[in-house]
């Protein structure tokens, strides 16, 4: 993984380089690395995970078919 800094901004490089590392889940990698998981542990984990998943892609198709209502935005968001 590689970053430019440009103009000597090292604080904008290190903050587009930790939303790389995000995106490829590296921070999530090290975490689940720091102790051992058990493989009847890692299934489960993973089973949740992929129920998760599937309900979140269900609800976004019922929303955009009108069969939910569309989430309500925050109030005092950005303008």
């Amino acid at each position: 993984m590689q970053v430019l800094v440009r103009d000597n901004n090292v604080d904008q490089a290190l903050k587009v380089l930790k939303k790389k590392m995000q995106r490829e889940g590296v921070f999530r990698e090290m975490k689940a690395r720091r102790s051992y998981e058990k493989p009847s542990e890692r299934r489960a984990r993973q089973r949740a995970e992929a129920v998760r998943r599937m309900r979140k892609l269900a609800r976004k198709q019922a929303q955009r078919e009108g069969l939910l209502p569309k989430p309500k935005r925050a109030a005092g968001g950005r303008r």
